[in-house]
């Protein structure tokens, strides 16, 4: 018997079945707009091949007024067509089936020509959007459901119209950003009527037997955002207008509630999903913050949704469904929702990738392929940067011998998911472990390898990391005075008030480690709720709770100190910088910049402001901790070019660049397929 009876059985959607209950959620990740369909099949084929039921595409923009910025992919010509096919085949070809998010970004469109149902602005776009008379609602509706029919004619199984996070039709629904007194705004009854009117009209174009998924946002997390009542309203509406299916939407971009970042508890929303089941007899979907089969089938075992979406998971690992098939869920690389190769490459206009995952999106160029010579291959560290390279120089047949001198696997990856609201990293050192030792990796822990010894191979890999850097601040030999490393790693004992010099990301991190109590490493999701102030949408409208965000009381005080004099966290990451500095504000941690170290002194750090060392001041504190950077730890490859040999170099050990998992990884895997 499977071990995901729920997960992996199948669902009757009537004129078509689905294979299991996953579905692969929309992420746009920029391959369409490489215009190299080839690797755009490969990506979506691969995913099919993995054992996914029904995969959504990136938002598709119906007309250039809705793409979400210039230039972004849809169906506007034959040849769109024509190339769309080539990914709907591929995806058949592999087993699956394909729905094409059809996405009208409204006033989220990064264009001086977006349109909205109202002339407001959104926070998260420089331009003001153009207000649509009824003319101009037409033609958006009529190029949706032209969008429908050419993805028909492409050969997709399915449309999905993307009616949440505050895009397009989202906007319609709510007072925040619909101020019409037409037929198109003041109660909701009209509200509503551009969503449905849209499903109404696309199942009229493409016919019966065609998937037509609504993607509903059954939580806004915004001001005057929908009411529960409402969204049912809709949701029944919706499906008497012909969708297949109502899939989850959780808060818009704009909102100032985090809902798909690591520190967001698993399975954070699947009981809004719960509040509609029962309300309409179509399956309904739930989403964010899946990671798992384990969680996954928790959901469906406990009747909270039809079916779950995972997005970011399949970037992780192409083959999730089928580990979870094949009773090896161990074996599933692990999303931890970090967002730094995904949301942030997105934001960045970058072409997204997997932080676990380098191949992701980059399964044409990044190919781990057998070697055409064995090797013996030492890789020293096993850090992320080593533990990368050891596994994908193992899968393409090397003999690779790993040195670690700790007697732990993961390296720095052991210092983060110590810190609260990184506890998905627990799991990839956990994956990291059933990887090695399922391979045939010689491991050796608690080993410093040496020079002379590491000459014998015929390629070393050089993955030994970073050492703190050493800012020579006067009285950092005290004995309050403590590295990030005795703090997280080491679990040192430290005072009541805190200064932490340095704050890059270790800054932040151990800055949210000291103003939590570190008992637990399991999160806690009312907890959560409570304290960024997530509410019921049935007591609340758009879910926020009245009383605001309610955080529990930090467990030190805290002051984090940076040189440069710029906001801090300025260069967190694109997408998760306002949450950490927004949870450190709601724990009242003080923040300083533009600072010079002048000496440390049992009462605390003295300071100063500018060139000119103006304004100096104490900080008084118990504790001292030092984040101030860190230089890399390349002493063994400096021996071993000495004697003549040549190392590879990844990792810290090349670029001491604020603990960069991301890099290390890439470089890691870059590097084993190519030697």
């Amino acid at each position: 018997m499977s071990q995901y009876p729920n997960l992996l059985s199948p669902l009757d959607l009537g004129f078509t079945t689905l294979k299991n209950r996953v579905l692969m959620g929309s992420m746009h990740t920029g391959l369409e707009e490489t215009k190299d369909w080839n690797r755009v099949a490969r990506f979506y084929g691969d995913r099919a091949k993995g054992g996914v039921a029904l995969i959504v595409t990136g938002g598709m923009a119906p007309n250039k007024e809705g793409g979400v910025f210039p230039g972004a992919a849809g169906l506007f010509t034959p040849q769109d067509i024509e190339n769309h096919r080539v990914v709907t085949d591929r995806v058949h070809a592999s087993g699956g089936k394909i729905a094409m998010q059809i996405l009208h970004a409204g006033r989220y469109a990064y264009s001086p020509d977006c349109v909205a149902p109202s002339a407001v602005k959104s926070p998260i776009s420089p331009f003001p959007p153009k207000e649509l008379d009824a003319e101009g609602i037409e033609k958006q509706i009529s190029d949706i459901v032209t969008a429908a029919a050419r993805a028909k004619e492409a050969g997709y199984d399915g449309v999905e119209i993307m009616g949440s996070e505050g895009y397009f039709l989202n906007q319609f629904l709510v007072t925040h950003t619909n101020k019409r007194t037409d037929e198109w705004g003041g109660s909701y009854e009209n509200r509503m009527r551009l969503p449905v009117e849209v499903v109404r009209r696309v199942r009229e174009a493409v016919g019966a037997d065609f998937i037509l998924i609504y993607r509903l946002s059954m939580i806004d997390l915004i001001p005057n955002g929908s009411t529960f009542d409402e969204v049912v309203m809709l949701a029944k509406a919706v499906e008497d207008a012909g969708a297949t299916i109502i899939n989850t939407g959780i808060g818009w971009h704009e909102a100032r509630i985090p809902t798909i970042a690591t520190s967001v508890p698993r399975a954070a929303f699947s009981w809004v999903t719960k509040k509609l089941m029962g309300q309409v007899s179509i399956p309904v979907i739930t989403s964010n913050r899946i990671n798992t089969p384990d969680v996954a089938e928790g959901i469906l075992e406990a009747g909270e949704a039809n079916m779950v979406s995972m997005a970011r998971p399949f970037l992780a690992d192409a083959d999730f469904v089928n580990k979870a098939r094949d009773g090896v869920a161990d074996e599933i690389a692990p999303c931890i929702a970090c967002n730094q190769a995904c949301l942030d490459h997105t934001f960045s206009g970058k072409l997204t990738s997997c932080l676990v995952n380098p191949r992701a999106c980059h399964e044409t160029e990044l190919e781990i392929s057998p070697a055409a010579v064995r090797k013996s291959v030492a890789v020293v560290g096993a850090g992320p940067a080593g533990l990368a390279s050891a596994l994908a120089l193992f899968e393409r047949g090397h003999d690779v011998c790993l040195f670690e001198k700790s007697n732990e696997l993961g390296g720095q990856l052991n210092i983060a998911k110590q810190v609260p609201g990184k506890e998905e990293f627990f799991g990839l050192v956990d994956w990291y472990k059933t990887m090695i030792a399922k391979s045939e990796i010689t491991v050796k822990l608690g080993e410093a390898a040496s020079a002379t010894e590491l000459a014998t191979f015929d390629e070393v890999v050089i993955a030994t990391g970073v050492t703190p850097r050493d800012p020579q601040i006067p009285g950092q030999d005290l004995p309050h005075v403590l590295s990030y490393i005795d703090v997280l790693k080491n679990g040192a004992e430290v005072g009541k008030n805190v200064a932490i010099i340095g704050a890059g990301g270790i800054g932040f991190d151990v800055a949210e480690y000291l103003v939590h109590d570190n008992t637990d490493h399991e999160l806690d999701l009312e907890q959560w709720k409570r304290e960024w102030g997530v509410g019921d949408p049935e007591l609340t409208r758009g879910g926020l709770a009245k009383e605001g965000p309610q955080p529990d009381a930090p467990a030190r005080n805290v002051v984090l100190l940076q040189r440069k004099a710029e906001k801090l966290g300025k260069r967190l990451g694109k997408t998760t910088g306002w949450i950490h500095r927004a949870a450190l504000q709601m724990k009242d941690v003080k923040m300083i910049g533009g600072v010079n170290y002048e000496s440390i002194s049992p009462e605390g750090i003295q300071i100063s402001f500018g060139e000119a060392r103006e304004r100096p001041q104490l900080i008084p504190c118990d504790t001292v901790v030092m984040c101030a950077g860190q230089v890399s730890e390349r002493s063994l490859a400096d021996e071993l070019e000495a004697l003549g040999k040549v190392p590879h170099v990844i990792g810290g050990a090349d670029v001491a660049a604020e603990l960069d998992a991301k890099r290390a990884i890439d470089q890691g895997i870059r590097l084993a397929a190519t030697l």
